[in-house]
């Protein structure tokens, strides 16, 4: 057999992978991938239940169920006041990933450019390579993660197809601002630029913030892919259920893709979910419930001798180390596990570029005898 030419031959096993078996060998409490240990609404569970006993068990359309894309665009609607026409421009996806890779894949072509910020997503990158694309990325930085315009605008040319952004944001925990909005609306007016606008922790925004989605703006609306999940959304990660917005022109690109990847999701976790969202609660009491967890949180973590970063969204809390050791973070994370029995994410696997941010990243959507737990055994530092 000839060998493979690798088309990312610098791709190794995500961090998550590697952290969470790290964490299972170890019997380590793991607050490094970003799932729930709690069970999610039982109403949810019968709600699927009923849908695979009425018979929902084969194909669904290729674009997705059309009761739950009729809901989407009702949300859509309410939270933003933005149109979207179920039938042409929403799309029900294996989760939010598939969502990212497809669009990168439908508009992306050889040689084009794509700004990302970093750290970033790691699913971000290598989607852009695989379509030939340039990744141009800018770095951010703590503690405060902003982004620089100005920056942006120099990375910019006139091969940008591009700018892929994440609010809330993963792993930082930043938001976009009003003032954010201005930038971005200037710097794409009057060009072909695409937005891919990663917002899966939409609902996840705390002390009084308002989600700022690309889909509540006209300007950035009628050039945006916009991207949730479901699995944020139901405390669900597992199902693998997401979905993309996006005008009739990119979304007739995006079906192309789709088609070809996935075709359709489960059927009946389709139904359930159209069901579910009928009543606004469960997903508009998701903000309340999640700050009391990351207020819980990083109170114990103040005992510690980690330095805490602001976290204004998500369900991921940031600390720096620099007061503890010098190691690198990816080393210190092993450490942590192997010698104090608990799991994070070191930020430097968020970046291109090797380098020692000095800083972890944990997950709180977990049980409070989790974090109680995991808060205890990193008193021992």
């Amino acid at each position: 057999m000839s060998s493979i030419v690798s088309k990312l031959p610098q791709t190794a096993v995500n961090i998550f992978s590697v952290m969470s078996a790290l964490a299972n060998e170890h019997k380590a409490i793991n607050l490094s991938q970003g799932f729930p240990d709690y069970p999610c609404d039982p109403q949810l569970i019968k709600l699927v239940n009923k849908a695979m006993l009425a018979g929902h068990n084969q194909y669904a359309p290729m674009a997705g169920a059309v009761e739950l894309r009729e809901r989407i665009a009702e949300k859509a609607d309410k939270l933003y006041n933005a149109a979207y026409n179920p039938d042409t421009e929403i799309t029900v996806t294996a989760g939010g990933t598939e969502a990212i890779f497809t669009a990168i894949t439908a508009v992306v072509n050889p040689n084009d450019e794509v700004i990302i910020f970093e750290p970033a997503y790691d699913c971000y990158a290598p989607a852009v390579k695989l379509a030939g694309g340039i990744v141009k990325s800018l770095q951010l930085h703590e503690p405060d993660y902003r982004i620089d315009w100005a920056m942006v605008r120099k990375l910019t040319t006139n091969k940008t197809r591009l700018i892929i952004l994440n609010s809330p944001h993963n792993p930082t925990a930043t938001i976009l601002n009003e003032q954010d909005i201005k930038e971005l609306t200037s710097l794409v007016k009057n060009t072909d630029i695409i937005i891919l606008s990663d917002e899966v922790y939409e609902h996840l925004v705390f002390d009084g913030h308002k989600h700022l989605s690309m889909a509540a703006f006209r300007e950035l609306k009628e050039r945006s892919f916009v991207v949730a999940s479901f699995g944020k959304l139901f405390h669900t990660t597992g199902w693998k259920i997401g979905y993309c917005m996006a005008p009739s022109q990119l979304m007739n690109e995006f079906k192309k893709v789709h088609q070809y990847n996935v075709f359709s999701v489960n059927t009946p976790m389709q139904i359930a979910a159209a069901e579910y969202l009928k009543d606004e609660n469960h997903y508009l009491g998701l903000a309340d419930f999640f700050q009391q967890k990351r207020d819980y949180f990083r109170e114990a973590l103040a005992a510690t001798k980690f330095d805490l970063l602001p976290c204004s969204g998500s369900y991921f809390q940031s600390v720096t180390y620099r007061n503890v050791t010098d190691e690198k973070d990816s080393d210190f994370a092993v450490r942590l596990v192997k010698e104090f029995g608990v799991a994070s994410i070191p930020i430097s696997a968020f970046y291109s570029r090797a380098g020692n941010e000095s800083v972890l990243r944990f997950c709180f959507a977990k049980k409070q005898e989790t974090l109680d737990k995991a808060v205890e055994r990193l008193l021992n530092l």
